[in-house]
Formats: C-alpha cells, sequence, structure tokens
C-alpha cells in the first residue's frame, strides 16, 4: 500500500488555509435539519458585529470547537450555531465617529438615513470577527449564521415584547438608572467599567433646624449631588442622633428643609453615622427615599449639567459645580474637613464617561415571576452550572434580582413597538405597526423614539436563531441545546436571561449545561489590559506558533476554576510539541513502505508484551480522554493526550520499534500495524484540540479500507473530521502484559538514571548487574534483555537473583531489582566528588546571594512585585540544583 511521504517540517499556515478550505466546500460543519443522529447543538456567544478576536474570544470558541469536534466523531448531528450581536451602543458609535470625521453628525442625518449608514458600516467593515474565528479552525455551520437584527430574529423580538407586555411583565416607571451623559442612554450594569481611583471625602455641616449653632456632619465624595438632597438619615440605634428623628436640617447653599430619617441602612461606625439621601443620584438612596416617601430632585440634565433644580448653579457642567460647592462651602464655613479617599468610578464601556446614576423614565421588565422558573430548573437539575461553584452565584443574583430596564436611548437597535397617544395618552404595543390608537382610535399617535437592550434580543439568542417563533425542524431538532460555553462575568446578564426567556416561552430550559470557563490572564496573573500594555494577541500568536499550538496551550490550562496564567513560552512549548507529534508521524510513515491496513490483524499470539503495553496504554487514553471531555475537564483531556503521545509513544514505544523493523517479516509486518494502528487512533484523538496537523498527517496514512476508518454512518469517511472518535475496547485490555513491560521500563529508566547522574557519555556502553528478587522477575528481565541492552546502550548485561553488590557499582531500585552499574573505568570516582563539592560550592554562594537579597525589607518593600517573584523563584532554582548535586555526591562516596 502506498503512503505519502510528508515534509521534514510542520508547516502550520500552508495547511490551515488548505485544509480549513476543504472542510468548508465538502460541508463538514453544516448540520442536518433533520437525522436519526443523536442530536447535539451548541449557539455561539455571539460576538460583537464591531468585535476583533481577543483571548476571551479564542479560549471560548476553543472549548466549543473541541465540544463539537468530538461530538461529530461520536456519530452526533451537530448544529453549532454562529451569529453576531448588533451591539447598540458600540455601533453606533463607530459610525457616529465616522460622521465627526466627515465634519456631520447623526442629528443632520436624521433617524433613516443614520439608521442606512450604520446598515452600509455593517455590510462593508462588520463582522471581522468572523474570519478570525475561521482562523482558529471554528467548525461553525456558517450558512446558517444569524444576526441579531435579521429580519427573522426582530420578529421574535417584537413578538416577545408585545407578549411580554399583554402579559403585565412589561411597564414604563421613573426610576434610576445608570446613565452616560456623553452617549446620552442607559447602560446595563455589564456596560459600566469600574476603576479604582483617588479621591476625596469631604465633611460637610448641615445646620440643625431650631437648635442654634448645632450641626451634623455628613460626608460625601459627591458634593454636587448634594443640591438634590430631600433628607439626611441616621441609624435608629444610634444614641447620638436619637433626639433627632423627626427634626429637620438646613440644606447647604440652597437653604432648603429637609427632614431626618431613621434607617436601618446607614452604617453607624461608617464617618459620623449621618448619611445625605439623595433619591435622584445614588442607588441606595433611591431605596431609602422610596421606604420614606421621600422627593426625588434631579439636579442635572441629559449632558451631566446642572438645571433650574440646582438654583445658583444652574448651567455649570457636574464637576466645574463641584469645584464652586466646595468653595462656597469653606466660605461660608459650612466645610469641615477634606480628607483623600479611595473609591470606584464607575465609566462608560465605550467612551470612558462617568456614568451617573440618573432618575429617568424607562421601560422595564417585572422579572420576579420569570426568575422564579429559572431558579427552580437550576435547582432541580434541568441545568447544570459547572464549575458547580458558580451556582451559588447565580442562586444569590436571582433571588435578590432586580426588574430589568431595558430601554435606551439611542437609534441603532431594534426600536420599541410602541406608539403614544396624544390625544388621550394611551400606550398602544402591536405586532405589526398600528395608525391609529388602540383605546380613542385618534391618528395622533408617534412610535417611542427609544430602542431595546441589546441583552434583550441576546436573551432570545438559543431559540430565535433556529427559526421562533415558526415551528421551525431546526427547533424541533436542536432545542434545548446542549451546552452552552461562556464566561462568568455575563452568567447573569446573557445566561440567566436566557433561561428566564427560554422557559417562559419554549416551556424548556434552553441548555442542558452550562460550562463557566474562566479568565486568560498574563503569566503573573494580571489581568490582560491596553493600558497595561500585557496584552496577547491570538492573531499574532497563531502567526508565530501555528493555530494547533494555540489551541492546544488553551485546552492544557482550561481546568475548571482557576484562571489561565499564559506566556508565550507555554505555547512555543506545544509547538514542540505539535513538532513531536509531526516527527512521530514521519518516522511511521518511513517504516509503512508495503503495508497494508486491511492484511494486517492484531492477533494476540503475534504480539509483543510492549505491543500489547502500547495498545493498552492507548486504550486507556481513550477511556480517560472520553471521560475527561464528559465532564468539561478540557486540562486532563490534552494532559493525558500530551503524556501518552510524548511519555509512552514516542519516548518508549518508538524506540522499542526500531529494531523489529529491521527484523524479520512476520515481526515486522506486525510492529507495523501496531504502528499503524496507535498513530491513528491518536491522530483522531488528538483532533479535536489540534484539527489541522491530525488532518493533514492522517490524509498521508495508508487506508485501504479498514474498518476503523469508517464513519458513523457506515460510509467511508474521507476526511478525520467525521471518521469515528475512538471508544474503549475490552479486547485491547492487557494488564498483566503491560505491567511486565512497565517492570522493563522501570529497569531501563533506572539505569539511565544512573547514566546521567554519573555523567556516563551517551554513545558509551556499560556493564549492567540485575539482581532479581523473585525468579518471576528474572525470567522476566532475560526475555527483555535484547530490549535492556538496546535502550539502556548495556555492552555487558547480567541477571540473577539476589546477585551481590559489586564494591564500586552505582545502585538504583526499580522495583522487584537491584540495578548495579560497575564504575570503574566510567568514572574517576575521587575526580567526581571534587567536581560534585566544587559546583556545590558555586550553588552555595548563589544561593547566599539570593537569601541576602531577599532577607533584605528594602528589596523586599520596595522593589516591584514581579522582581521580587523572580528573584524567588531563581533561588528555588539553586536550591533544588544543589539538592540533586548533594544526592549524587552521597551516591559517589558510597563507591569508596
Amino acid at each position: 500500500m502506498e503512503t505519502r511521504e510528508l515534509a521534514k517540517g510542520y508547516e502550520p499556515h500552508d495547511v490551515e488555509q488548505r485544509r480549513y478550505r476543504e472542510w468548508l466546500n465538502k460541508g463538514c460543519f453544516s448540520a442536518a435539519g433533520q437525522s436519526e443522529k443523536p442530536a447535539y447543538s451548541i449557539v455561539i456567544p455571539p460576538p460583537n458585529v464591531t468585535g476583533a478576536l481577543h483571548m476571551g474570544h479564542a479560549l471560548n470558541n476553543t472549548l466549543q470547537d473541541i465540544l463539537c469536534r468530538w461530538k461529530r466523531m461520536q456519530g452526533h448531528n451537530v448544529l453549532w450555531m454562529p451569529g453576531t450581536d448588533h451591539a447598540g451602543i458600540a455601533t453606533q458609535n463607530v459610525v457616529e465617529r465616522q460622521l465627526v470625521a466627515e465634519g456631520t453628525d447623526r442629528h443632520d442625518l436624521g433617524r433613516e438615513a443614520f439608521i442606512e449608514r450604520v446598515w452600509q458600516w455593517k455590510a462593508e467593515s462588520g463582522g471581522q470577527i468572523i474570519g478570525q474565528l475561521k482562523r482558529l479552525g471554528a467548525s461553525c455551520d456558517w450558512g446558517r449564521e444569524r444576526f441579531t437584527m435579521d429580519e427573522g430574529l426582530s420578529k421574535a423580538v417584537r413578538t416577545v415584547f408585545v407578549k411580554l407586555f399583554e402579559d403585565g411583565l412589561i411597564y414604563r416607571d421613573n426610576r434610576l438608572i445608570n446613565w452616560c451623559p456623553r452617549c446620552h442612554t442607559a447602560l446595563s450594569d455589564i456596560e459600566v467599567e469600574h476603576e479604582e481611583k483617588k479621591g476625596y471625602l469631604w465633611h460637610i455641616r448641615y445646620p440643625v433646624v431650631g437648635q442654634p449653632d448645632r450641626f451634623v456632619t455628613v460626608a460625601t465624595t459627591r458634593p454636587e449631588t448634594m443640591l438634590g438632597d430631600t433628607a439626611v438619615a441616621v441609624h435608629p440605634e444610634d444614641e447620638r442622633y436619637a433626639d433627632l428623628h423627626g427634626a429637620k436640617v438646613l440644606l447647604p447653599l440652597v437653604n432648603r428643609e429637609i427632614p431626618v430619617v431613621a434607617d436601618d441602612y446607614v452604617d453607624r461606625e461608617f464617618g459620623t453615622g449621618v448619611v445625605k439621601i439623595t433619591p435622584a443620584h445614588d442607588f441606595n438612596d433611591f431605596e431609602v427615599g422610596a421606604r420614606h416617601g421621600l422627593d426625588k430632585i434631579n439636579v442635572m440634565d441629559e449632558s451631566g449639567v446642572i438645571n433650574a433644580a440646582g438654583h445658583q448653579y444652574e448651567g455649570m457642567e457636574r464637576f466645574a459645580a463641584r469645584k464652586k460647592i466646595v468653595e462656597d462651602l469653606e466660605a461660608a464655613g459650612l466645610l469641615e474637613k477634606i480628607d483623600d479617599h479611595g473609591l470606584s468610578v464607575g465609566g462608560c464601556y465605550r467612551c470612558k464617561t462617568v456614568v451617573e446614576p440618573y432618575l429617568s423614565l424607562q421601560w422595564y421588565v417585572k422579572v420576579g415571576p420569570l426568575a422564579e422558573r429559572a431558579l427552580a430548573a437550576v435547582k432541580d437539575g434541568h441545568t447544570r452550572i459547572l464549575p458547580k461553584q458558580w451556582e451559588n452565584t447565580y442562586y444569590d443574583w436571582m433571588e435578590n434580582i432586580r426588574d430589568w430596564c431595558i430601554s435606551r436611548q439611542i437609534w441603532w437597535g431594534h426600536r420599541i413597538p410602541a406608539w403614544f397617544c396624544d390625544h388621550c395618552g394611551t400606550v398602544t404595543v402591536a405586532m405589526e405597526d398600528p395608525t391609529h390608537c388602540s383605546h380613542c382610535n385618534s391618528d395622533e399617535i408617534r412610535q417611542e423614539t427609544d430602542v431595546l437592550d441589546t441583552w434583550f434580543s441576546s436573551a432570545l439568542w438559543p431559540f430565535s436563531t433556529m427559526g421562533w417563533p415558526k415551528k421551525t425542524p431546526e427547533l424541533a431538532t436542536f432545542y434545548p441545546t446542549a451546552c452552552l460555553v461562556t464566561g462568568f462575568d455575563i452568567l447573569f446578564f446573557w445566561v440567566a436571561r436566557m433561561m428566564m426567556m427560554g422557559l417562559h416561552f419554549m416551556d424548556q430550559v434552553p441548555f442542558r449545561d452550562v460550562y463557566i470557563h474562566a479568565l486568560v490572564r498574563d503569566a503573573q496573573g494580571q489581568k490582560m489590559s491596553k493600558s497595561k500594555g500585557n496584552v496577547i494577541d491570538p492573531l499574532t500568536v497563531i502567526d508565530q506558533y501555528g493555530t494547533d499550538a494555540f489551541r492546544f496551550t488553551l485546552a492544557a490550562f482550561a481546568a475548571q476554576g482557576r484562571d489561565i496564567k499564559l506566556a508565550e513560552e507555554r505555547i512555543s512549548g506545544y509547538r514542540n510539541f505539535c513538532n513531536k507529534v509531526w516527527n512521530a508521524a514521519r518516522f511511521t510513515l518511513m517504516n509503512l513502505e508495503g503495508y497494508d491496513p486491511d492484511t494486517g490483524a492484531l492477533e494476540p499470539q503475534r504480539l509483543s508484551d510492549a505491543d500489547k503495553w502500547i495498545l493498552h496504554r492507548l486504550n486507556e487514553t481513550v477511556r480517560e480522554t472520553n471521560r475527561a471531555l464528559e465532564e468539561y475537564r478540557f486540562n486532563e483531556a490534552a494532559m493525558t493526550l500530551y503524556q501518552f503521545t510524548w511519555s509512552e509513544f514516542c519516548d518508549w514505544y518508538l524506540e522499542l520499534a526500531k529494531r523489529d523493523l529491521h527484523g524479520g517479516s512476520e515481526r515486522r509486518g506486525t510492529v507495523q500495524h501496531v504502528l499503524w494502528t496507535v498513530l491513528e487512533h491518536l491522530l483522531r484523538l488528538l483532533h479535536p484540540i489540534m484539527p489541522f496537523i491530525t488532518e493533514e498527517i492522517w490524509q498521508a496514512l495508508p487506508k485501504g479500507t479498514h474498518c476503523a476508518l469508517r464513519g458513523s454512518g457506515g460510509a467511508w469517511s474521507d476526511t478525520i473530521m467525521l471518521a469515528p472518535y475512538p471508544r474503549f475496547r475490552n479486547d485491547w485490555q492487557f494488564e498483566p502484559e503491560a505491567a511486565r513491560m512497565e517492570q522493563i521500563m522501570e529497569v531501563i529508566s533506572a539505569i539511565r538514571t544512573i547514566r546521567g547522574e554519573m555523567e556516563v557519555p551517551p554513545s558509551r556502553e556499560i556493564g549492567v548487574l540485575l539482581s532479581a528478587s523473585v525468579r518471576s522477575a528474572e525470567e522476566l528481565a532475560r526475555g527483555a534483555a535484547d530490549q535492556i541492552r538496546a535502550l539502556a546502550r548495556v555492552s555487558d548485561l547480567t541477571v540473577g537473583s539476589n546477585l551481590p553488590k559489586p564494591e564500586d557499582a552505582a545502585v538504583q531500585p526499580a522495583g522487584k531489582f537491584q540495578v548495579y552499574v560497575p564504575l570503574k573505568g566510567l568514572v574517576d570516582v575521587a575526580e567526581e566528588e571534587k567536581r560534585l563539592q566544587k559546583e556545590i560550592g558555586k550553588l552555595d554562594k548563589e544561593i547566599e546571594l539570593f537569601s541576602k537579597k531577599l532577607e533584605n525589607p528594602s528589596f523586599v518593600d520596595r522593589a516591584p512585585a514581579d522582581i521580587v517573584a523572580k528573584e524567588k523563584a531563581k533561588l528555588a532554582e539553586v536550591t533544588a540544583k544543589k539538592a540533586v548535586l548533594e544526592e549524587s555526591l552521597e551516591k559517589i562516596r558510597a563507591l569508596k
């Protein structure tokens, strides 16, 4: 059977482009609408249409792709649904910046023309991340790609809004929301990015009405909001202010009387125990105000400028007003002191403007009834959240959930299907655009200008992408989806809302499992950010090391509940692993001349212990890998495959096979068949993690019509993607033979250890005595003598039971053996002792140097943390080296 020779080295870039194009052309990623195969579906967390591939995307989509490729090979009808999110604020900002560069803005264009301009941008420049996901190897069903503003998805959004409104679950109210004074829109909590900054705590005296010369002092980080104070609050059990309950104080500068209220919200231990209450500008104060029936005075306009309620400060920008208010308080003798104070400042995730808690009339979803079912679905086990620790976070959010503000004051997005009647004031909500008021039939109606929160449409993603509200074959086949892979940061904002919407509209959970992956951080464990300059670009990494090495790195470090510390040297290390697989394949192919898979058979009587050992270990690897993937333990699957490939197949079996490949024709044929079998299975095992290199090698293998290559539907597969994933085989359990082989490997390793410690050159053959503790071990060693000689470079091998130790021999235990290596003529004991003592002396000086530095408080306290960590690592490294040399020195001295 003819084999195809592989190039000397693996060049990933040509292979990746060529193989991905072939998979697309063959329709390998496409799911069948209906099939006898079991269905498996995943919906992609839709990236923003404005986005570019970052490490979070790379990890998330690599893990999804591993699952999808694995399930396809297991014979499932796999749908990985791709798509992008319209990303309301982010996309609008992109186009608005273009307009500013052209000397105009969206208001000059008008709403309709601006929307057309955004669609034009989307067609020309949007969605570049889709091409980047393809470079990552993502096997999505690209023919089904969806966009949250597609016609079908827009209909789903409108259907949901109308139904929730009719069910009394959507309403309007004047409440506090996160407000961006630059973008002029409400923001969700996830769209507010918090940053720790240095600030101040201003202590302000509020005169007590009717009690001359008595003040209460409050501390605030935002003096400008005091213009909207409608009370001060004290703790009801704080004896210091018991006499002030029901009293009034005079609001400084404004000279408006406001009440003193008693509320458990107040922390008696913080500051003076007196808190200013500004219901229109603080979320906690809003709740206090609601409990006490306080007025809500909004002192700012949409741009963060003080309005008429701010009296003499009207027209001043909020931070300019702050400065002026502080000056006026000081002039009036009402500023007691100013303390430095660190605080968390929220900024708009797009324009970075400081966000303002703002009183505004918005649309809300009443989520309490929806949350009850979503909470119960997880508690009852209909949906699992993994790692399990995230279930408690989910429970906490859902049990303390607040109504959801779904309106946004921008133009790009799903416009709210509500019309206001200027004649009678009724709100009409309908599936079709109305021409008259539903209450009074007036034609004086106008549509709401707000659009829906982007999270509203993405909450419908698992079923809207499959054609809902129509009853489509896709919904019948693929809903509920099998799994959702996502980050913990959107567990509430997206996952919980999909749960609520899926249960309400589909009467089923949207996914059986939710796998929460961790963050990808830099090598020091710091969060990657452009400001820190520690961002690793996935595309740059792919260009440098290849996609497979990058994907394997992400999988290898994707331990449940543990953030990934990523350094480029780790990716470089797994590129070496790719090269190891490639070279093992080249060796195998070069030794398969004349081999036909159809004529070979793994007949037990023809197999050596080494053959049975590698098949046994392959079989165990199959079981462990499948089990790890079933349980979303990606790192364990990767490391199981790494260990088997490098340490067992390459380091041991290939070396054992070399001698047999040059032996008799029958033994050569058996070894060829084992080599081919192990490599072919290994490629299929590795394929979900390393798709490109495995396909390239697999296509070079001689195939014939061997049953291992039969696709799950009975047809012969012409791509590894659709070949069956290996399953555990009872007929490959060779435990006794594997145990015997591992005993021989332990002996060989012991001899190699002595050679290394005594610095015997690899080319020099040595004499070895093997002293067996039992007769069966002696017989085992005699049968494997040729292997021991070849792999340990042994010229003279003596095997016996309970042999005496030669006087000048190094000793190493190995299971049921004592390994003796006579050193006469190999090592000058006296010179070796001197050399080791000298090396240990050098290390002692290094240890002393590092220790003094680390014991010096001025260094430890002042040096950057990463520098201190590096010095500690150096100390640990030289200490370990010294321990190894001291052990060798003890062994040398034992020879005297």
